[in-house]
């Protein structure tokens, strides 16, 4: 009777209770209910948040500086391009970062007497682009800068007989422009677009003739062009070929 007696005092007892309590402490397998509830709610919890996706690995872009592009070419092929430069250093224009982009021009007046005069004006830019998530691969980018340069040089003020065509042999892709314009007199005006993998090289080349010299030869000035792109994009590679294990370098050296 004692022992019947006691059995109903506990169970009352757990009756009266609050059922929290009653979960808590008046089960005999409260503790391992509680544990497994607690496991699958963790488990639950941990399924449902989504599996984070690893980030795609973006290209790294192939170029990461620029030559100078007063030196871009031969002291030569200044000579030839522009005879009687004022300066065959040329003149470079501001940037704030020449790694990423520069440009250099020079200009000159051929004076030859009775013979007329012949002017003539060349310029090289470059850009460089970097690969970043939000818009692409430093290749791509540069697709995309050379396709609006071309758009750009076919549509320039003033342009006449504008004439296209792909110029082979020239970094990874290239375009020639060829048209005339009306300044001071008819000037007659090559343009190459070059790229090579994240570079956009831009090179301009112009001229006129003064006091009853002989017009320019257009097809001769757009050959001049194309070989001094080409020289502009190997000094691209060679740029970055000199800074590359420096490159390699760095990591030992703060090691």
């Amino acid at each position: 009777m004692h022992r019947s007696a006691s059995r109903l005092t506990r169970v009352l007892a757990c009756a009266a209770v609050p059922v929290v309590l009653t979960l808590a402490g008046c089960s005999s397998d409260s503790g391992k209910d509680s544990n497994a509830d607690g496991g699958k709610k963790s488990g639950s919890s941990a399924s449902s948040k989504p599996n984070a996706k690893p980030s795609a690995t973006l290209e790294k872009a192939a170029y990461g500086t620029l030559p100078d592009p007063c030196k871009a070419v031969q002291t030569k092929t200044i000579e030839t391009l522009v005879p009687k430069a004022k300066d065959n250093n040329g003149t470079s224009a501001k940037s704030n970062d020449l790694t990423s982009r520069a440009s250099c021009s020079w200009n000159g007046l051929d004076e030859g007497g009775l013979q007329g005069s012949q002017y003539r004006w060349l310029s090289i830019s470059l850009v460089r682009y970097d690969s970043l998530a939000s818009v692409g691969t430093g290749n791509k980018r540069a697709e995309d800068e050379l396709t609006k340069q071309v758009e750009k040089a076919k549509v320039t003020e003033g342009a006449s007989d504008v004439k296209t065509e792909q110029a082979g042999g020239i970094g990874d892709q290239a375009t020639s422009i060829t048209f005339t314009t009306k300044k001071d007199g008819d000037f007659l005006n090559s343009t190459v677009i070059a790229r090579t993998q994240n570079v956009v090289v831009t090179l301009d080349f112009n001229g006129a003739a003064y006091e009853g010299a002989g017009s320019p030869d257009q097809s001769r000035m757009l050959q001049d062009a194309i070989a001094a792109a080409k020289e502009t994009v190997a000094s691209v590679d060679a740029a970055n070929q000199q800074k590359q294990p420096e490159q390699q370098a760095s990591p030992a050296q703060s090691q």
